[in-house]
C-alpha cells in the first residue's frame, strides 16, 4: 500500500486525513488517547527494550507512523498562539493533554465553569432593548459552553426557559 493510498485521494501531509470510515483513524486516534507506540523486546524481568529500527516489522514501523500523523492533525487545526503552546511536545498525547487542561482546566475548574454557567442560565432574562437574535446569540453562548463541559440541558427546557425570559414589548 503506498502512502497516498495511506491517507486518501487528495490528501496531503499538510492537511488531516478526511475521515472515510477506514480503521486506520482509530489507530491515530488511539495514539492521541494512549500515547505513542513504542516496539519493544523483552527485559530482564518486567522491563522492555526498545526495538532498534532496524529491527522494526512494516506493522511496527506503521504504528510507528500513527503518533507522527496524530501531530499532523493536531498542530494543523491549531492557530499560531495555540502551537507554540504545544510546540515542545514530543507525542501527540502530550499535546492534547495539554490543550485539555489549558481550556477545559482541571475538574474542579471545570467544575466552578459550569457552576457559573448554571448560574447565568438559572438568572437569565431579556435585557432591555435587546432584540430576539441578540436574546437567542446570549443564551446558545451559554448553552452551547455547558454542553462543551458535559452539561447537558435539553432542548425543551430551554424552550420553557426562553419563553419566559421574553418580554411583551
Amino acid at each position: 500500500m503506498t502512502s497516498v493510498e495511506f491517507l486518501g485521494e487528495g490528501a496531503s501531509l499538510a492537511r488531516p486525513p478526511a475521515f472515510n470510515g477506514a480503521a486506520y483513524i482509530l489507530d491515530i486516534l488511539e495514539a492521541v488517547i494512549d500515547g505513542p507506540f513504542v516496539p519493544t523486546i523483552a527485559g530482564t524481568g518486567d522491563s522492555s527494550i526498545p526495538k532498534p529500527r532496524s529491527d522494526l516489522s512494516e506493522d511496527d514501523k506503521k504504528k510507528d507512523g500513527y503518533n507522527v500523523m496524530a501531530k499532523n492533525i493536531i498542530t494543523s487545526a491549531l492557530s499560531a498562539d495555540e502551537f507554540f503552546r504545544v510546540s515542545n511536545c514530543k507525542t501527540a498525547k502530550d499535546m492534547w493533554d495539554t490543550l485539555q487542561q489549558t481550556h477545559e482546566g482541571t475538574t474542579d475548574v471545570k467544575r466552578a465553569r459550569i457552576n457559573t454557567l448554571m448560574h447565568e442560565y438559572e438568572i437569565f432574562n431579556m435585557k432591555k432593548d435587546e432584540s430576539i437574535n441578540d436574546i437567542q446569540t446570549r443564551f446558545t453562548h451559554i448553552v452551547n459552553n455547558l454542553n462543551a463541559l458535559g452539561k447537558v440541558i435539553d432542548n425543551e427546557q430551554q424552550i420553557i426557559k426562553v419563553m419566559r425570559c421574553l418580554t411583551r414589548e
